[in-house]
């Protein structure tokens, strides 16, 4: 049996413009790298620097696209709320 440990991660940005992205990873650095470098989601490519706003393990792919869609549904407020949870 494979018992490997889930890395997925669904994760809150905080843009250089305040607004707020959300997304899922496998490799969290690897992914703020590259949203930083101008080459990651649409949304952040002319709001960058990112920075990690609020990050969530989640057991696998499936669980951190689930999360991600109630993230999404969240006002501003309650995705701000998250960080002091």
């Amino acid at each position: 049996m494979n018992h490997q440990v889930s890395n997925w991660v669904c994760y809150l940005l905080r843009c250089a413009d305040d607004t707020l992205y959300c997304g899922i990873t496998n490799d969290l650095d690897k992914r703020l790298l590259v949203h930083n470098s101008g080459e990651g989601a649409k949304y952040t490519r002319g709001r960058t620097p990112v920075t990690l706003f609020y990050q969530e393990s989640c057991a696998d792919k499936s669980a951190a696209l689930k999360r991600e869609l109630k993230i999404k549904r969240l006002t501003r407020e309650e995705k701000l709320a998250l960080c002091s949870v």
